[in-house]
């Protein structure tokens, strides 16, 4: 290819790459060392040059010359109108590297739950949910709660109409799946419950409730206790020791409180456990006649157990932490601890 068509091609070249940059410090420099840096186009094409006699010279240098002014011409402008939008956008430097973001992750709450959940599917239970805003009926009457039953009373319970009501636990989702599911059954509930309470270290006004529910022929207190004691010792540890108190729930007969050996102290008594040596983790029981009755399951012929606990709770006993309010501030600098 003779010198005028290389010159030609390259100024083509040029130009095309003109029409295609995206106006940046670092594309403007890679434009300048393609052209008329010391291995660029245009200086091999000097470097061939000056082999030529001087009739070709005198014929081809201005062309050469002319080129060469025309691309430092080029990439000057377009350094300056880079500079000048640097200074209109208020000093901005879109050419630095761009801010890094934080990686997200679950709530410590929404990894407890997660944990609780997969730990009692490994044993086979399912997952049901439920509405939020819930009937007097599924929440409190098929759950055998007397009408004069404390729970009803407007201090505790957010109700939207008379017998409309922000749920206060998950039960109702049990309610619903006996109602129209036979047995066997064995769920988890998992949901979000409200009460009308005063917001404390302790006790917050909306909180988490994982509930299960096991119902077949023959259940017995026994398995109940043996499902318990396999998820805490997967939950917390296999030296963790459980003792189940005798409690009151309407819904189950006999109920009971579990707790377990402090996971701090192991037992021996501190400030998180008040130096008992244990921390309650959950409520159970065998599910209790009249709820069988109330959603159309034979006594007689079935049993049952049930079990609640609050993530809440089991998060602030696994970290040792001491104000409910902290897992619901959103402050940052507390949650990426987790």
């Amino acid at each position: 290819m003779s010198l005028p068509e290389r010159i030609e091609k390259i100024r083509t070249q040029f130009d095309s790459d003109l029409s295609k940059l995206r106006l940046t410090a670092d594309s403007l420099e890679e434009l300048r060392l393609k052209y008329i840096g010391k291995k660029g186009g245009i200086s091999r094409l000097f470097r061939d040059f000056a082999a030529l006699s001087p009739d070709d010279k005198r014929t081809f240098g201005k062309d050469l010359n002319l080129l060469k002014k025309f691309v430092e011409d080029s990439i000057r402008q377009l350094k300056e109108k880079l500079a000048e939008n640097r200074q209109t956008d208020s000093g901005f430097d879109y050419t630095l590297p761009g801010f890094s973001f934080k990686e997200g992750h679950l709530h410590p709450v929404t990894q407890t739950m997660n944990r609780i959940c997969d730990i009692f599917r490994e044993m086979g239970f399912g997952t049901e949910f439920g509405p939020e805003v819930e009937t007097d009926f599924h929440n409190f009457q098929a759950l055998n709660f007397p009408p004069d039953h404390p729970a009803r009373d407007m201090q505790d319970t957010f109700f939207i109409e008379d017998d409309i009501l922000l749920r206060t636990h998950t039960s109702p989702i049990q309610i619903r799946t006996m109602l129209k599911q036979k047995p066997p059954i064995r769920i988890l509930a998992p949901g979000r419950v409200y009460r009308n309470e005063a917001i404390n270290p302790r006790s917050y006004c909306v909180f988490h409730q994982i509930e299960g529910l096991y119902v077949d022929e023959h259940v017995t207190f026994a398995e109940l206790k043996v499902t318990i004691e396999v998820f805490a010792k997967k939950f917390f540890g296999q030296d963790v020791k459980l003792r189940f108190r005798p409690s009151y729930f309407p819904f189950t007969e006999p109920s009971a409180e579990v707790d377990i050996s402090c996971i701090i102290c192991g037992g021996s008594g501190c400030r998180l456990c008040k130096n008992t040596g244990w921390l309650e983790i959950m409520g159970c029981g065998m599910v209790d006649p009249n709820v069988f009755e109330a959603c159309g399951i034979d006594p007689e012929k079935y049993t049952g157990y049930a079990f609640g606990m609050g993530p809440e709770r089991i998060t602030m006993l696994k970290y040792g932490i001491d104000d409910i309010r902290l897992l619901y501030e959103g402050d940052v600098r507390f949650l990426e601890q987790f």
